[in-house]
Parts: C-alpha cells; sequence; structure tokens
C-alpha cells in the first residue's frame, strides 16, 4: 500500500519535492492548502505540507516533522495584499480560498492596526478591485498577477515594485516582520498524532530538500518555465526562503500562535 504525500504545487515548496521521485510505496497528491489540511484529517494523505494555522489550530490531532518548513524573514513576495486604497482605508476585502495560514495573518495584521474590515472569501484576481478595496492573493496566483500587472518582470525580486499604477501591494510577510522581527512560518510537513511516518520516508524528503537546495537553478527554471517568468527571478524567489525550522522559525510560529489566540504546542516527531 503506497504512503501518500499531500502537496501543494506552488514554486515556493518545489525545493522540498522536485527531486522526490514517486514509486509504488511512495505517491503525491496535489491540491492547494485548505484542500490538503482537510485531506490529512480526513486520512486520505498520510503526510502533508500543511499551513501553519491549521496545524496549531489542530495540534490536538496533528503532529509536525521537526525539522522541516516553508518560511521567511522579511518580504516574501508571494502572499500579498493588492490593494486600490491606502492599507489605513482599507474597509472591504476579497481573502483567497486558498489558505487559511494568510487569511489569518491578513485579519491580525489589520486588527493590530486597529482596522475594522469587512472580509469576503472569493475566487479570483485582480478583477474583485472593481468592487473591493483589496484582494489577498498568494503562492503561483500572486506572481502571475505582478507579470500581468508589469510590462515585464525584473530578475530580482528585489526590483518587484510596491505599487504599479493604482495598485499597492503589501508583503504581508514583511509586515509580520516590521512588527515581531521574526520570521514568518507559512508551513510545516504534519501528520495525525498518533501515526509516526515512516522514517524511511522522512530520509527521502530530507534527501531531496538538500538535492532541491544544492540545485536551486535546475529547480527554478523548471518553475519559471511553468509560470512564464525569468528564471533568475525564480531562483533568487526560491532563494529567500527557508525550509529548516530552526530556532529563529520557532520562535515565529510561537510568537504567531500567541498573536491569535492559540496554544503553541512544542511537540515534534523525533525522526
Amino acid at each position: 500500500m503506497s504512503y501518500v504525500l499531500g502537496v501543494p504545487r506552488y514554486a515556493n515548496t518545489s525545493p522540498l519535492y522536485h527531486f522526490l521521485q514517486e514509486s509504488e510505496e511512495l505517491q503525491f497528491r496535489y491540491g492547494v492548502p485548505t484542500e490538503l489540511n482537510q485531506w490529512l484529517l480526513e486520512g486520505s494523505v498520510d503526510l502533508s505540507l500543511v499551513s501553519s494555522y491549521f496545524y496549531l489550530a489542530n495540534a490536538d490531532r496533528l503532529r509536525p516533522l521537526p525539522d522541516f518548513s516553508v518560511a521567511d524573514l522579511g518580504p516574501v513576495y508571494s502572499v500579498n495584499l493588492f490593494h486600490k486604497v491606502p492599507w489605513d482605508r482599507l474597509k472591504r476585502v476579497a481573502l483567497t480560498t486558498e489558505s487559511a495560514t494568510s487569511v489569518r495573518l491578513l485579519r491580525y495584521l489589520l486588527e493590530a492596526d486597529g482596522l475594522r474590515v469587512e472580509y469576503t472569501s472569493e475566487a479570483g484576481g485582480l478583477e474583485l478591485l472593481e468592487r473591493y478595496d483589496g484582494v489577498l492573493l498568494i503562492g503561483d496566483r500572486a506572481i502571475q498577477t505582478y507579470a500581468g500587472l508589469l510590462p515585464a518582470l525584473p530578475e530580482s525580486v528585489h526590483q518587484v515594485p510596491w505599487q504599479v499604477g493604482g495598485v499597492q501591494v503589501t508583503d504581508l510577510s514583511m509586515k509580520w516582520y516590521e512588527r515581531t522581527r521574526l520570521p514568518f512560518v507559512f508551513a510545516v510537513w504534519a501528520t495525525r498524532k498518533d501515526e509516526l511516518p515512516p522514517p524511511t520516508v522522512v530520509r527521502k524528503l530530507r534527501a531531496a530538500r538538500q538535492k532541491g537546495l544544492g540545485n536551486l537553478e535546475t529547480v527554478s527554471l523548471a518553475e519559471a518555465r511553468r509560470l512564464g517568468v525569468p528564471q533568475p527571478l525564480m531562483q533568487h524567489y526560491l532563494w529567500n526562503f527557508r525550509y529548516q525550522l530552526e530556532a529563529p522559525d520557532r520562535l515565529g510560529l510561537q510568537a504567531f500562535a500567541e498573536a491569535v489566540g492559540l496554544a503553541y504546542p512544542d511537540d515534534y516527531w523525533d525522526v
């Protein structure tokens, strides 16, 4: 019987599994974070990348691997609020239906600034700005939205503008960093709490991550072609991430738990 990994097909997770091969013993099931979260609880995937907020909210049922994350220190460039009015004048915001973590982070940041905002979950892109002050977009969709706004994407994420015409862009990870000076953890690998992941699978994941990070040019070329963006920009974008759950990342995850009123269970698989 195959062991099933839940994988979000986003560019920023690709270094973790680009060199991981499917087999009779190990299979992938792709989905957006909100789908993966549910599949893990239902049991249709065995080990999955899940939203950090979802993990924290279900820590009585889930347990993460001790040394994996998808995290960032400072701007992430792909968890963005695109808005047509200044941040402090936001009243109505459309939320992505793909990620619980990004939604909760946005709500926390707005509430921390004393703003009262009406939220609606709705799939779509910048066309939603016809009816809302802002729209939260994440992952590949956020990158491709930038591509649609600019005549040409630059070769470095540092050169991506934070305002294009009448559209302003607020990077939520940067907003978090300005408030806490800590990394923000977007996702962790987790299983159901009573089901220890096979050590052979964990070893394969670690080996795939090591090879992915050691060959970012190869990984970024594949993702750049998939999304139709410049390879140097994609490589710089991936280089910007933190894929180890190190002490600063755990502090960031703990701070996020406290910010949204959840307990932080320092409870990881020993594998």
